[in-house]
């Protein structure tokens, strides 16, 4: 006959009992015998399960659950980063890759894992881990088509490589597939290099301007942003090409062809009139009265293609330092908070900042301030840029 074996709740119960009868005056032995147990087993439980109430054994299975799903949580998350430290590095995106992986890990891991197991910890199903792909027929004939019209059309993608093979070769096949075995065979589209056009100067002659010395080439662009309660301003950038120098950064709300005559004529005094002036097609560039002006004092502009803002490669390089270095991180609450700073900026740019296509110099160590300032500058805004 098997022995029974008591529960948590009945060896509680029947310690209860012996207290009870302990307390009429039985003797142990005799209490003991009346539950139905020897004395050693009463010793044990009573070691294990004395002075506990219901509620206490309660409370303890409800710890012994937690602490076994705490055990088995840390039993699984040690696995798992077991499993993902023996995965290739990497995102595993294809099914493929993972189903690969999956054996690997099975292989070199130490205690055999199930494949359940590994699956779940890689993310993938174990239906497509045990479907092994067996590719169509087609498969290579397709491929062959897509290579050769890729090689035919090179700045196709694979859309439109699929839209061919629809219409011309007589594939039925979506752009999926198409753009799977495009990508298996790694074909890509190059990337596009830019137009390198030349520049037609106003007498007719067709050469690629480059700067060759101080006032040779001038160029000037427009740049806008806003201040903190969202209104509009621009800035006039004007630059010598050859010594990369910042000429002048004129600020305000509006910005007109009067007022680009006005800034380049403070400059040709200041610096002398150059040979050329480049500039986009602009309407402030292009007005009727800058381009007279500029003839009436000597000079020639220089207009780029339409559409071709690398032709003026220089300013537009000056423009992306300024976003970059002080107006992507700058918060101006006034019109007169910006042209101050700004002007700091570009006495920083010109005096101090190196440039890596100068051997790391400024362009202008030393800046001469125009005999019409009211005041001087203070040597601090030359040094460094008010910036905070």
């Amino acid at each position: 006959m098997a022995r029974k074996r008591h529960k948590p709740d009945e060896i509680v119960t029947k310690l209860r009992q012996v207290e009870v009868l302990r307390g009429q005056g039985v003797a142990m032995p005799d209490a003991v015998r009346q539950i139905g147990v020897s004395e050693l087993t009463f010793y044990r439980w009573r070691k294990e399960y004395g002075g506990m109430s219901r509620d206490q054994l309660r409370q303890m299975k409800d710890l012994q659950k937690e602490n076994e799903r705490l055990r088995r949580a840390v039993a699984d998350l040690t696995l798992d980063k077991l499993i993902l430290s023996e995965a290739s590095p990497g995102k595993l995106l294809s099914p493929a890759r993972r189903r690969a992986c999956i054996d690997y890990v099975r292989s070199v891991l130490p205690k055999k894992v199930s494949e359940r197991r590994v699956c779940q910890a890689l993310g993938q199903h174990r239906s497509t881990q045990r479907r092994r792909p067996h590719g169509r027929d087609d498969e290579g004939q397709l491929t062959e088509d897509i290579v050769e019209l890729a090689r035919r059309y090179g700045r196709y993608g694979y859309r439109r490589v699929a839209a061919l093979l629809r219409s011309q070769a007589g594939w039925v096949v979506n752009d999926k597939r198409v753009e799977r075995i495009w990508r298996r065979e790694g074909l890509k589209v190059p990337a596009k290099q830019p137009k390198r056009g030349r520049l037609w100067l106003n007498d007719g002659s067709c050469i690629r301007l480059r700067a060759e010395r101080p006032n040779h080439v001038w160029s000037y662009d427009f740049v806008e942003d806003r201040t903190h309660e969202g209104r509009k301003y621009r800035m006039l950038n004007v630059i010598d090409e050859f010594t990369h120098e910042a000429l002048a950064i004129r600020i305000d709300r509006k910005l007109d062809s009067t007022d680009v005559v006005d800034v380049l004529t403070d400059l040709f005094i200041l610096h002398g009139v150059p040979e050329n002036i480049r500039s986009d097609n602009g309407p402030e560039f292009i007005a009727k009265v800058v381009r007279k002006w500029i003839a009436d004092v000597g000079a020639r502009t220089a207009y780029i293609a339409p559409g071709s803002p690398w032709e003026n490669g220089f300013v537009e390089s000056f423009n992306a330092r300024l976003r970059d270095e002080l107006l992507n991180g700058e918060v101006f609450y006034t019109l007169a908070e910006a042209k101050i700073i700004v002007e700091s900026w570009r006495r920083h740019y010109n005096t101090v900042r190196p440039h890596s296509s100068l051997g790391y110099r400024p362009p202008a160590p030393e800046v001469f301030l125009p005999a019409f300032a009211s005041a001087p500058t203070p040597r601090s805004l030359a040094q460094r840029p008010t910036i905070h």
